[in-house]
């Protein structure tokens, strides 16, 4: 960013900033839903061994949490399987303890020891902790049946991302009619205001063999059990210690060697090191420092067929871009966000970068980002640097400030090459979390600075145990460019509702009901371009399978050429509209089962002629050390008239073995005939020491029909944390 736009932006953003340290708001308010569940940590009096063993004094003395409320299938009533949870701590450290009885033949549901399992796989614990007392961003720590540990970061009151990874320890040991866990989770490890006494909680059990969900807090059944707004309170009996400044220091040693046989280039023999740094300067701040990172240890995205118009969407996956990661991706709506971090890196070497995020009192977030990518064959070097600034304002909403640039480096000298974004979003949250919407407008600015570089939405959400009712509005100028973000497409206005009504009728049926959803897009003057409804039916069935049967009715009227399929002479042209319809079944099987399964069939016309197609997941489990699953795709497209008819397969299965929660090795096979690639990605990862790794990747990859090789690569990678 340039100096001028910065100075403006920190002159105007940092007197607020100072004023907000002075005079933060204490946490004598309790503000959440749940306030009279009070959780009284009493401070420990001796030492705390994780063993998964609880026979200190500190644990009979302390407060058991030991009625938990229904969730799912229903929000009444205890659960049927008692749950016990306790808690201490000391100077350094809170200490958790979980009783889960489980008296139900049967083995419990554990997927494998793998780090950051998936939810719906496992039978687990999970617990939030909302630090600030913001009822918005926070943190989540928990662990499944086999041992396997879970943290990551909360935002927008309920959102987890597990990508944040933290140094912590647990023990779980199984007995015949319940299953323990100890845990131990550093203060050094999260952040909070100095002085706190009182943080928001809440605890989740998953209990698959059961079919129910519950919590300590009562939370309603429309409503994720993170939700923030529904934490009971936690009050520690002395003032939790002040942070230290906390120093994390992360090199890597990369070796490796790859051949383009597609490309005819030699073989490339490849060494490299770089390092990530943390460094906390407050309990409340973080500093990011990284130098020539990697990421080739980073799992590849799974191929989905694509016969849409716009760009498909990837998410985030470098761990680097993703601590806070709201603070930056959480502007504008999923199709114009003016930040998309996957811009950075893919198509160029990043040279080194830095994040500062946090929050500042209470009421206040703040998240700078710099990154520079190296000068390449096909790109000049650029910096990419993003502002962001959110206030919270009344319960739980906020309103947030954000400026992006992109600029180039080493451009001609009577050239200038830049694209800027300047935005500001109010984010809606009522108390009871019925309520929540956004309204946001940005602008761009570019060389030459035409008109019409907006984008500008606003969308509402009413939310009930029973009803679902929102409204979307989204106008994109047609020379709005943020080329530092993610927006499909610009010169159109939106407008769309969803209206959805849940009978719950607690029997074999859990829940059933319609879904009614209407886009229509439009043209600058207002006449219509484009249309989808939606009409679906749900079922959920008491062991949390789902039935939906749907119809979708689209009408387009094509802005640019458009070519669906592999025919490189045919297309549909601009100015041509089509209307067109189909019909779609989508199931998917109980997950406590080791054999489990989804799927969706479609058939209708499409364009200018008929398309179906069926897709899903098939996958077997010999918990907890390995879990075979295989994603497919059949796609019969054929749109008439010259078009030569397209039938393609994509088929990907993936073994994930888990050795046990410190090794672990998992193959990615991706057949797709729609791009004439096979890839191979074979993943080996040793966590010998806590967040501590050594990477052997190896990726292939092969044109099918013939088989011939494009190109492979082997890459030998180790990170250690020095803390």
């Amino acid at each position: 960013m340039k100096p001028t736009l910065v100075g403006l932006l920190l002159f105007f953003v940092f007197p607020s900033v100072a004023n907000q340290l002075f005079h933060a708001k204490k946490d004598s308010v309790i503000s959440t839903f749940n306030k009279d569940y009070v959780y009284h940590v009493k401070k420990a009096r001796s030492e705390i061994r994780i063993d998964g063993v609880i026979d200190e004094a500190d644990w009979l003395a302390a407060q058991k949490a030991d009625k938990f409320f229904k969730v799912l299938p229903v929000d009444t009533g205890l659960a049927s399987q008692p749950s016990t949870m306790m808690m201490t701590y000391d100077d350094k450290a809170l200490y958790v303890a979980q009783i889960f009885y489980d008296t139900i033949p049967g083995k419990r549901v554990m997927e494998s020891f793998r780090r950051d399992f998936v939810f719906g796989n496992n039978d687990n614990l999970l617990i939030f902790f909302d630090t600030f007392l913001d009822q918005t961003n926070g943190f989540s720590f928990g662990v499944s049946a086999s041992g396997a540990k879970w943290d990551g970061t909360m935002s927008n009151g309920s959102a987890v991302s597990l990508d944040w990874d933290c140094k912590w320890e647990s023990k779980t040991k199984h007995y015949d009619d319940r299953w323990v866990t100890e845990m131990r989770i550093p203060f050094k490890s999260v952040r909070y205001p100095a002085g706190s006494k009182r943080w928001y909680t809440n605890f989740s059990r998953l209990d698959l063999k059961s079919n129910e969900k519950s919590a300590w807090a009562p939370v309603p059944r429309q409503f994720p059990t993170a939700s923030l707004a529904y934490t009971g309170v936690m009050e520690f009996e002395e003032p939790l210690p002040k942070s230290k400044t906390q120093f994390s220091f992360i090199p890597y040693l990369y070796g490796g060697v790859a051949k383009d046989y597609e490309a005819g280039t030699g073989t490339d023999y490849r060494s490299d090191f770089g390092f990530d740094a943390k460094i906390g300067l407050s309990s409340s701040m973080n500093l990011d420092l990284t130098y020539n990172p990697d990421f080739a240890q980073v799992e590849v995205d799974r191929q989905i067929a694509n016969i849409d118009r716009f760009e498909l969407f990837f998410p985030e996956k470098r761990q680097f871009f993703l601590e806070n990661g709201d603070l930056f991706s959480n502007y504008g709506n999923q199709t114009a966000t003016p930040f998309f971090s996957r811009r950075i890196g893919l198509d160029a070497p990043v040279l080194a970068g830095a994040r500062l995020t946090g929050k500042i009192g209470n009421d206040f977030r703040l998240g700078l980002m710099t990154m520079t990518t190296e000068k390449t064959t096909d790109f000049l070097s650029r910096n990419f640097t993003v502002v962001s600034l959110q206030k919270k304002v009344f319960a739980r909403s906020n309103i947030g400030f954000i400026a992006v640039n992109k600029q180039y480096f080493d451009v001609p000298s009577d050239t200038s090459m830049y694209n800027r974004v300047l935005g500001v979003d109010y984010n809606l949250a009522s108390a009871n979390n019925f309520w929540a919407g956004k309204f946001y407008y940005h602008r761009s600015f570019q060389p030459e600075s035409p008109d019409k570089q907006y984008s500008q939405g606003a969308s509402v959400t009413y939310k009930t145990k029973h009803l679902v009712l929102a409204l979307n509005e989204t106008s994109v100028g047609e020379n709005y460019r943020a080329e530092a973000g993610y927006v499909t497409r610009s010169g159109y206005n939106f407008l769309g509702t969803q209206t959805q009504y849940n009978f719950v009728p607690n029997r074999w049926i859990v829940s059933h009901g319609p879904d009614i959803q209407i886009e229509n897009y439009f043209d600058k003057d207002y006449d219509k371009i484009e249309h989808e409804y939606d009409f679906s039916y749900n079922f959920v069935f008491q062991d949390r399978s789902e039935l939906e049967f749907s119809y979708q009715n689209y009408f387009v009227e094509l802005q640019t050429d458009f070519n669906p399929t592999s025919d490189a002479v045919n297309f549909l042209p601009k100015g041509s509209a089509y209307h067109f319809g189909a019909v779609t079944a989508e199931f998917t099987s109980t997950r406590k089962t080791l054999f489990n399964w989804k799927a969706e069939a479609t058939k209708g016309s499409f364009y200018s002629g008929d398309i179906q197609f069926v897709q899903g997941e098939i996958g077997y489990r010999f918990q907890p050390y390995v879990n075979l699953t295989m994603n497919f795709n059949y796609t019969d497209m054929d749109l008439g008239d010259t078009f030569d008819r397209e039938q393609f397969f994509l088929i990907g299965p993936k073994m994930d073995i888990t050795f046990s929660d410190k090794v672990f090795w998992s193959t990615f096979v991706q057949y797709n005939e729609q791009i004439d690639n096979l890839n191979i990605n074979s993943r080996f990862q040793w966590r010998y020491q806590p967040v501590s790794d050594i990477y052997l990747v190896y990726t292939d990859n092969y044109f099918t029909g013939n088989w011939n090789s494009r190109n492979r690569a082997i890459v030998l990678k180790m990170t250690y944390w020095f803390n």
